[in-house]
């Protein structure tokens, strides 16, 4: 069996790599096309062009569940037309030890996947954040039109709140504010600086005009009388180095998607927005879904396996193909539709990721078994069906 197995698993490595180029090329054809537009003087077509091949890993790693499904399809839909299923059959191969065969054939592909999502893909989108922002000026994530927010405590016990109206490329941004409240959330201090750089741990503001705010203003303020000392007094600071809990990779992750990201990087970026109380619902599900990715994989070999393998009397590769087009679409659509539906309905994490999976698992592995013993269940229903039997 080790024969037919390697046999199996290097027709199933030839068809998934010829759809994956195809299906690589088409896709960053569009792309090229579409973003033809924005080349210009500060836009020049080799930036495109390397943003587009910064972006191959993470079309990749988009397309190789379906990519797989499609090219298994093809694979077994050809060995079924060749008949050389039916000779792995007469030797004694039954279907779902064919299945297991396929299982083992797929682990390589699983480890690669593995691979390309936890530091491939993670660095091309960190790349590609970086050339975005150098080339466009703009990183695209969570962003409102005031910038990105950011929330920590400090060490007094206190809030504060950093705003940071651009990021740069090397971990310098620009436009920074911050906002620090004392333990009653009362504000104590208000700076902001036109330029910032994390580095080594701490948030480096260059020409700083800090606004500090009288601790008796306000009590002053509310019984109508003046004030004993000026209620806000502006200092001006050429430097100033704030100790944060934010970081460079961590500010460069609130831009990026999270299944984008390493698991060692989710890990962390979970632990700061727990520790800050800050939602961190959304990277929790993507953490799951990053754990799942693998496992797509082999849900989508069990799903190319049923269809693969039913016999047609005249070729029908095309409508097989076109099958398992419609599947991987519906799959990649359940997987939105699950996503967005335990997000809204506050759903366990792992149910969030790994339902989609499971159900199309057990789907297929039932009509796996039916192909299988298709016969002895028809016999069975014939049998044991209350209107199959003849009167007396």
């Amino acid at each position: 069996m080790r024969t037919a197995r390697r046999y199996l698993a290097r027709e199933i490595y030839r068809s998934c790599a010829v759809v994956l180029m195809a299906l690589l090329g088409l896709f960053t054809f569009f792309a090229l096309v579409d973003d033809l537009d924005n080349v210009g003087d500060k836009f020049s077509m080799m930036a495109l062009l390397y943003m587009q091949a910064l972006a191959i890993p993470t079309r990749l790693y988009d397309l190789l569940p379906i990519g797989l499904l499609i090219g298994a399809i093809l694979a077994l839909a050809g060995l079924a037309q060749r008949n050389e299923l039916v000779i792995l059959r007469v030797s004694g191969v039954s279907g779902m030890r064919l299945l297991r065969m396929l299982w083992v054939v797929t682990i390589p592909l699983m480890i690669g996947a593995g691979l390309l999502s936890e530091y491939v893909t993670p660095w091309a989108e960190m790349k590609t954040g970086e050339a975005n922002l150098m080339f466009r000026g703009k990183a695209g994530g969570d962003r409102l039109k005031s910038g990105y927010w950011f929330k920590e405590p400090t060490a007094n016990g206190g809030t504060r709140i950093i705003n940071i109206a651009e990021l740069k490329g090397d971990g310098q941004v620009a436009g920074v504010t911050l906002y620090e409240f004392k333990k009653d959330l009362t504000l104590s201090a208000l700076s902001t600086a036109p330029t910032g750089l994390f580095a080594h741990g701490d948030l480096v503001l260059k020409d700083v005009a800090e606004t500090r705010l009288d601790s008796e203003a306000s009590e002053a303020l509310a019984n109508a009388r003046p004030p004993k000392n000026p209620p806000a007094t502006v200092i001006k600071l050429p430097e100033r180095t704030v100790d944060t809990t934010l970081s460079a990779e961590r500010l460069l992750a609130r831009v990026l998607t999270p299944e984008r990201m390493s698991i060692a990087t989710l890990l962390d970026y979970v632990d700061y927005l727990r520790n800050n109380q800050l939602q961190y619902g959304r990277q929790v599900v993507a953490l799951w879904r990053k754990l799942a990715y693998p496992f797509t994989l082999l849900v989508m070999i069990t799903i190319a396996a049923p269809i693969g393998l039913m016999q047609t009397r005249r070729g029908g590769v095309g409508a097989k193909v076109f099958l398992g087009i419609l599947l991987g679409v519906g799959f990649f659509m359940l997987n939105q539709l699950a996503l967005n539906v335990g997000m809204l309905g506050k759903w366990p994490p792992w149910l969030t990721a790994l339902g989609p999976n499971l159900g199309a698992m057990i789907v297929a592995l039932g009509a796996m078994s039916y192909m299988e013993y298709r016969h002895t269940i028809t016999r069975i229903v014939q049998q044991r069906w209350p209107w199959s039997k003849s009167p007396a």
